[in-house]
């Protein structure tokens, strides 16, 4: 009976060590690498994210001639328009990890979990670089600040907090860019829409008839 009582405390305090650990899942090997070609249509939105392509096989050219290097891109679009496959292909075309999480995942009941995960996902990054940072349904931590039950001090929000602290700590020549997916741009804070942040935004429409039948 003791030891039994010793083996779960032993395993409960195992994975408390690991509440502030995220739940990255990478892509990046030959087996499941994805490009443009495997995504149907979003013909302009492929084209918009050439740069982050180019910025991230020639990093050199754009510091030597002091270009504004993109940091964060948000992809916008119903659920269902291929966000998620064309932020895979981005890694694909540039030959890079592709670091994968959903936003709701950073968020635990536990207070400074959101914040832990958050730094331990961009660490994670940064040491891979050049790397993608995708963040899937952002606006679930996201929403304008204030409108939560926590008094504007919950969870969700110091993980939003988090979210800006690392994207403006990067350095000039950080090689990781973050791309994030959302169906609700409208209700974004603003804060993540300012310069150096997700400043860029690719909107992708549902298939018209001639993406239809590439798709077939």
């Amino acid at each position: 009976m003791f030891w039994f009582i010793f083996r779960q405390a032993k395993s409960g305090a195992s994975q408390a060590f690991t509440f502030g650990r995220s739940n990255l899942r990478l892509f990046g090997t030959s087996r499941d690498r994805v490009t443009f070609k495997d995504v149907a249509g979003l013909k302009e939105a492929k084209q918009e994210l050439e740069e982050v392509v180019d910025f991230l096989k020639n990093p050199k050219k754009y510091l030597e001639i002091g270009a504004r290097i993109p940091r964060g891109v948000l992809l916008m679009g119903l659920p269902g328009t291929g966000k998620t496959l064309l932020a895979r292909a981005v890694a694909g075309e540039a030959g890079v990890p592709f670091f994968h999480i959903s936003a709701s995942e950073f968020v635990e009941m536990f207070v400074g979990v959101g914040a832990s995960r958050t730094r331990d996902a961009f660490a994670t990054a940064k040491k891979a670089a050049p790397s993608i940072l995708f963040i899937d349904e952002i606006d679930a931590v996201g929403r304008e600040r204030g409108a939560g039950l926590g008094g504007g001090h919950d969870e969700r929000e110091q993980t939003l907090n988090q979210i800006l602290v690392e994207m403006d700590g990067f350095e000039r020549d950080t090689r990781v860019i973050v791309l994030a997916a959302t169906n609700r741009p409208d209700i974004l804070d603003r804060a993540l829409l300012r310069p150096g942040r997700f400043d860029r935004h690719v909107i992708l429409d549902l298939p018209d008839l001639a993406d239809r039948e590439d798709i077939l």
